[in-house]
C-alpha cells in the first residue's frame, strides 16, 4: 500500500513483467537507500514535484531525521538514481532511479477487483468484434490510466488462412478477401486479364482453398509458387495468386495501430510544455517508428501473452520519447498475435499501469475457438 514502508528486509522476487534491463540496477544499494529511493518515486509519481527531505520526513514514518535522509538522497544522486532540476529543489528520479523501483522496489501489479470487473464487463458486452475491442480497449487503458492507450492489431504473418474469397467488381477487377482464423480479415483489389465465369471462379477459388487454407500467411508466401504450380488454370487466376503471393500474402505496411486516450495524456504537467506535446504528435503520426517501438525486435509468433515490458526514457533509443515510458504485452486472437500498451511520461504509476496493461492483453487474448470465423 502505498504510504507505507517495509522495516525488515526486502526479499528480491521475479517480476511477473518482462524487464529491458538484464542486469540488476538494484544490487548495489543498502536497504536504506533502497528505501529511500522506492518514497522518492511513490512520492514525484503522486506529486508531479521534485521530492525534499523534509517532505519525506513528514510524510513517511521512516525514523530518520531530514538531514540523514537528505545524506542518502545525495548518495543516490551520486549513483545516478536520482537528481534534482535546480539548485534548490528536491531530487527526482532518473531513467535508472524509474528503473531500479521497476524492477526490485515496486508492489506487485494488481488491479482492484472493481477495475477488473469492469474491464471484464466491457469486454463481454463487446463479443466478439475485432475492431470493437481493438477501439474500445485502448480507449479504457487512456481513460483508467489518463495516459495514452495504445494497440497493434495482429500481425497477420502469424495467421493462418481459414479460406480465400475472390468477389469480382467488374470485369477487370476483382476483391481477395483473406480470412485468417480469429476474425481478422485482409482485403485487396486486383486487376484481372481476362473476365470469369462464375463458375470458373467457384472452381478455381476452391482448388486454392484446398492447397493454401491451414497455413499462415507467411508460409503461404514462400511457398506459394511450389503448391500451386502444378494446378491447370484456363482463367489466369492461379498464376496472378503465384505472381502477387508477396502482395497478396504480406504483412500490411500501414493501418495496424490504433490508441486512445489523447485528452487525458493532454492533461498531465509534463505535456503543458509544448516542446513535449509536438514530440507526442510526431511519434502518433509516424506510424512506422510507434509498431517498432511497441512491438520491440522480436516479431515471432513464439511469445509470452499477457506478460508486461517496460521500457523508459533513454531506452527506447529514439530522441522523441526519451522522456516517455512505454508499457506493453502481447495478446493472442486465434493464432495471431498483438500488442497493446500505454505510452506516458516517465512519472507514470507504473504498478496501476503495467497492471492494466496485463489484464486487457489477457482478456483480448481468445482461443481459436472462442473466435468469431
Amino acid at each position: 500500500m502505498r504510504g507505507q514502508v517495509q522495516t525488515g528486509q526486502m526479499r528480491r522476487r521475479k517480476p511477473p513483467y518482462r524487464v529491458v534491463r538484464k542486469d540488476d540496477p538494484a544490487a548495489l544499494l543498502n536497504e536504506r537507500e533502497r528505501r529511500i529511493l522506492r518514497l522518492v518515486v511513490e512520492s514525484f509519481i503522486d506529486t508531479a514535484g521534485p521530492v525534499g527531505s523534509h517532505f519525506l520526513a513528514r510524510r513517511y514514518p521512516i525514523g530518520l531525521s531530514p538531514a540523514s535522509i537528505r545524506n542518502t538522497m545525495s548518495d543516490l544522486e551520486e549513483m545516478g538514481y536520482l537528481d534534482h532540476p535546480y539548485t534548490s529543489a528536491g531530487r527526482v528520479p532518473t531513467d535508472l532511479g524509474y528503473r531500479t523501483f521497476v524492477d526490485a522496489l515496486m508492489d506487485v501489479p494488481e488491479l482492484a477487483p472493481d477495475e477488473r470487473r469492469l474491464l471484464q464487463q466491457k469486454v463481454r458486452e463487446i463479443g466478439n468484434d475485432p475492431e470493437e475491442l481493438w477501439r474500445e480497449s485502448t480507449r479504457l487503458l487512456g481513460q483508467l490510466s489518463r495516459l495514452l492507450g495504445v494497440l497493434l492489431t495482429p500481425r497477420l504473418s502469424t495467421g493462418v488462412l481459414e479460406r480465400l474469397e475472390v468477389v469480382p467488381l467488374s470485369s477487370t477487377r476483382a476483391m481477395f478477401v483473406l480470412s485468417v482464423r480469429g476474425g481478422l480479415v485482409r482485403t485487396i483489389l486486383v486487376e484481372l486479364t481476362s473476365e470469369l465465369s462464375r463458375r470458373d471462379l467457384e472452381l478455381v477459388v476452391a482448388l486454392l482453398n484446398e492447397r493454401l487454407a491451414g497455413l499462415t500467411l507467411a508460409a503461404i508466401r514462400q511457398s506459394c509458387h511450389q503448391r500451386l504450380r502444378d494446378l491447370e488454370d484456363r482463367t489466369g487466376l492461379v498464376q496472378l495468386v503465384m505472381t502477387e503471393a508477396p502482395v497478396l500474402f504480406s504483412e500490411p505496411s500501414e493501418g495496424r495501430v490504433r490508441f486512445g486516450g489523447t485528452q487525458y495524456i493532454m492533461g498531465q504537467p509534463e505535456f503543458q510544455q509544448p516542446e513535449e506535446l509536438r514530440n507526442l504528435f510526431l511519434l502518433l503520426e509516424d506510424e512506422e517508428e510507434l509498431v517498432r517501438l511497441l512491438e520491440g525486435t522480436d516479431t515471432s509468433d513464439d511469445v509470452e501473452v499477457g506478460r508486461a515490458q517496460v521500457s523508459i526514457g533513454r531506452e527506447n533509443q529514439d530522441e522523441k520519447v526519451e522522456r516517455f515510458s512505454i508499457v506493453t504485452a502481447r495478446y493472442r486472437l486465434g493464432d495471431a498475435v498483438g500488442t497493446i500498451g500505454v505510452i506516458g511520461p516517465t512519472r507514470m504509476d507504473y504498478r496501476r499501469v503495467l497492471a492494466l496493461v496485463q489484464e486487457m492483453a489477457r482478456l483480448l487474448s481468445r482461443p481459436i475457438d472462442e473466435t468469431v470465423n
